[in-house]
Formats: structure tokens, C-alpha cells, sequence
């Protein structure tokens, strides 16, 4: 029984060994720490050609509004050969990563856009509708008349409702 457990060993580490590979030298790493100002940078390029950099420091300091502020970017080449560059803001609307890699939004369809465009080109409509829908639903409202009663001026007209 320990045979079998000192050959599994071996054989693990011997798998493990080839996974590993050489180890990929770094050619250049910059790191200028946390500033007092909360301002940061730092970069590397490795000996298989990844490289990334990054900078941060901190936006409206001293304010209710205060927040990091982080540019990057990072480039490799996948395995598949495809050379991938990302470009990176990170603050107080999100992460925003650019790339040519990333996937994209379908087309809106023709019909929505002609609509969009129609509704930015008339915005006045747009209010006029929500007036006319403010004023509909004050008058839905059911009113008191003076003799402790509440009555709705309109006549709601249900279709379910027989008359006999």
C-alpha cells in the first residue's frame, strides 16, 4: 500500500515538473508605490512579450466626491496567435475596458432606431404626454363631495359586466 502512495507521488511531481515549463524571465518591472497624494504606477514587460502598465490617483481629493481614478493597459498574444491589447479606465462611472477582442452589442434594429431618432427629433411630444397623463390621473381620482361621501366623476366602463 505505501508503494502505490510513494509511486503516485512520484508520478505527481514528475507531471507536475512538465506543466511548469521554464520559468519566463521578467525584462523590465517599474513599481512607483502609494504616494501621499494616493497617486500610484507601476508597469512590466515579461520574456513571452506580456506587457501591462497601470496608473491611479486619487479624483476629487478632499471633497464628498473623492474616488480612485485607474488608467491601464495590458497586450499578449493569445495562444491562438491573435495579438490582444486592452485598454482599461476604471473610476466613478465603472470599469470601462476597450478591445478589439471584446464582443459587441448586436445592431439595434432599423425599425427601434428610426424610433429613437423620431422620439430624440420631437421631444415636445414627450411632454405633452406626460401632462395629459398627469392631468388623467387627478381627474381618476375619486373626489369628496362635501356629504362625507366620495364619488369618481367618471364612469369606468368594464366590458366583463352584463346589463340584463
Amino acid at each position: 500500500m505505501h508503494l502505490i502512495a510513494v509511486l503516485i507521488a512520484i508520478a505527481g511531481a514528475s507531471v507536475a515538473q512538465q506543466l511548469q515549463g521554464e520559468p519566463i524571465p521578467i525584462v523590465r518591472y517599474e513599481n512607483e508605490g502609494v504616494n501621499a497624494d494616493g497617486s500610484y504606477s507601476w508597469s512590466f514587460e515579461t520574456g513571452n512579450g506580456i506587457q501591462a502598465q497601470e496608473q491611479g490617483q486619487i479624483k476629487n481629493q478632499g471633497t464628498e466626491n473623492e474616488g480612485p481614478s485607474v488608467q491601464g493597459s495590458v497586450q499578449y498574444t493569445s495562444e491562438d496567435g491573435t495579438p490582444i491589447s486592452l485598454t482599461y479606465v476604471a473610476d466613478e462611472n465603472g470599469f470601462q475596458p476597450q478591445g478589439d477582442h471584446l464582443p459587441t452589442p448586436p445592431p439595434i434594429p432599423e425599425a427601434i432606431q428610426k424610433a429613437l431618432e423620431w422620439n430624440a427629433a420631437h421631444p415636445e411630444e414627450d411632454q405633452e404626454n406626460e401632462v395629459g397623463r398627469a392631468q388623467r390621473q387627478v381627474s381618476d381620482r375619486a373626489e369628496y363631495n362635501g356629504n362625507q361621501r366620495y364619488y369618481n366623476q367618471r364612469k369606468e366602463f368594464n366590458r366583463f359586466q352584463r346589463k340584463f
